[in-house]
């Protein structure tokens, strides 16, 4: 059976922002859209079922962490990450390059191994090159592809950014020839160079020379200001190619997702709304509620009344605030659940707002309240 290949259509836009869908041979995804993130074959604290019921059309796997436990050859024997995790959704994994920087015990940058460095968990010895990282991420079988990149802490070293996205583009490359003829995958390359203008343009015209099926932005979500981000959108909104999908990683509050949306980008992940959902901080269209506080210990009213899926609105704060005092498991999946949800209602306003050309008026209504 032949599959269904890769594809990417723009279907409305208003001034930068804009509507489309990806289609895979697993199914569409409407953009703008919000990636729940899975990073160890599960959304924490949700059955799977119940994340696509919250209008998930796509999930986030990571590289890193699933190529060090369980590893890629136990997923590649179930069948692929989709059968090991019973997920129908179409899955995008990223290259492991952030967590190696940020996650691992000792890691040394070599321009032609890649990334050498020690497991968090056990200490046990990874090379991660631009080849390897393709082909854990073809043995778990992902939809979307990520290159190997460098991603290096914030800083205002020129030289050194400049040299980590050189290096990051010769990755690409090499990434590139290693994922070969796969028409129904699509591989994403990444822009770097930090805060500046000039190498974020360079990494991006460089990036299209080679040729991917969609450009992520990396390197935003390693405590650059939401200014800060938005400022590197802006430099690059009218260098980014028109036909195909743009990709925040790592991104982030609902209001950092507003100004990106406005500057053109199509796709989001982040574990906010998971982790949040787990330490008691709930996402609602009247701003974010934190619920282990006194406040709500007798009240009585749900976080959202109209919010019906899985009968969230049958739960008071009163009841929630209890759930966390007392550490109920139960406490971190309704709010995992609620938060997840709220980022698809989101998206789906924010896509139904770019279409009747409301955007700019729904954006300057919500940007200062989520």
């Amino acid at each position: 059976m032949t599959l269904k290949k890769f594809n990417f259509n723009v279907n409305h836009t208003d001034k930068y922002s804009r509507t489309g869908v990806i289609e895979t041979h697993r199914g569409n995804i409407n953009t703008p859209a919000f990636m729940p993130v899975g990073t160890q074959a599960t959304v924490k604290g949700a059955f799977i079922n119940d994340v696509i019921k919250t209008g998930s059309e796509i999930i986030l796997g990571n590289t890193y962490h699933l190529m060090i436990r369980p590893g890629v050859e136990r997923i590649s024997n179930a069948g692929g990450l989709h059968e090991f995790m019973n997920c129908k959704l179409p899955i995008l994994t990223d290259s492991g390059g952030f967590q190696v920087m940020s996650l691992s015990k000792f890691n040394k940058i070599d321009r032609e191994q890649g990334a050498i460095f020690q497991s968090h968990i056990d200490g046990k010895k990874f090379i991660l090159s631009p080849e390897e990282s393709i082909r854990v991420q073809k043995g778990l079988n992902s939809d979307i592809v990520m290159v190997m990149d460098e991603c290096p802490k914030k800083t205002d070293d020129y030289k050194k950014i400049k040299k980590s996205m050189e290096l990051s583009m010769y990755w690409a490359q090499r990434s590139k020839d290693a994922f070969g003829d796969n028409p129904h995958k699509g591989l994403f390359g990444i822009v770097q160079g930090g805060l500046f203008e000039d190498l974020r343009i360079k990494s991006l015209e460089e990036l299209i020379k080679i040729d991917f099926n969609g450009y992520a932005i990396g390197g935003l979500a390693v405590g650059e200001s939401q200014d800060e981000m938005f400022k590197v959108l802006d430099f690059i909104k009218d260098y980014m190619p028109k036909e195909k999908p743009r990709y925040l990683m790592g991104v982030g509050t609902p209001s950092d997702i507003l100004g990106a949306v406005k500057r053109g980008v199509d796709m989001f992940d982040c574990v906010l709304p998971t982790r949040s959902g787990r330490t008691g901080l709930a996402f609602t269209w009247n701003g974010r509620v934190q619920i282990r506080n006194s406040k709500h210990q007798n009240d009585n009213s749900p976080l959202d009344l109209n919010v019906t899926k899985f009968d969230l609105n049958k739960y008071s704060k009163n009841y929630l605030n209890h759930l966390f005092n007392t550490n109920e498991m139960l406490a971190s999946m309704l709010l995992t659940l609620n938060n997840i949800n709220f980022y698809q209602e989101l998206m789906s306003e924010i896509r139904k707002n770019i279409k009747n050309g409301t955007f700019d008026e729904f954006h300057d209504k919500y940007i200062n309240i989520l």
